[in-house]
């Protein structure tokens, strides 16, 4: 029962910022967003599917829906992300941020290897097959 508890607060607390960032750029951050992506010479065009995989595989981790393509898709962004926006490590929020990517990839890569637990939509799924 405490390692399906743990489950779910971890994936609730590993999701809660990719929603929150997938949701802040759909109002008013979308622009600023587009900029800040274009100053690091990546398309603004790629937003959409930033927000996404951010909102998409926030709730997919979330509800415990698909988990391990959810997380592992997550950590693949968090990577890519890293690699892309946060490498530099003479600016110290920059190096922290580096390592939070790090640190959320290695959450969902956990997700991948052990699943959502009992209290998710993908055990549920799974009981109904039975």
């Amino acid at each position: 029962m405490m390692r399906d508890i743990t489950s779910l607060a971890a994936r609730v607390l590993l999701a809660l910022i990719f929603i929150v960032a997938g949701w802040g750029k759909l109002g008013a951050g979308y622009a600023g967003t587009q900029q800040y992506m274009a100053s690091m010479g990546v398309t603004g065009a790629l937003l959409p599917l930033v927000i996404f995989a951010e909102l998409g595989g926030g709730l997919g981790v979330l509800f415990g829906a698909l988990t391990r393509l959810a997380a592992a898709g997550l950590a693949v962004f968090c990577l890519a992300s890293a690699l892309i926006f946060h490498t530099d490590f003479a600016n110290q929020v920059q190096s922290i941020m580096f390592m939070k990517n790090l640190a959320i990839a290695g959450g969902m890569l956990m997700l991948v290897a052990n699943g959502a637990g009992a209290f998710s939509l993908d055990a549920w799924w799974q009981g109904r097959k039975r």
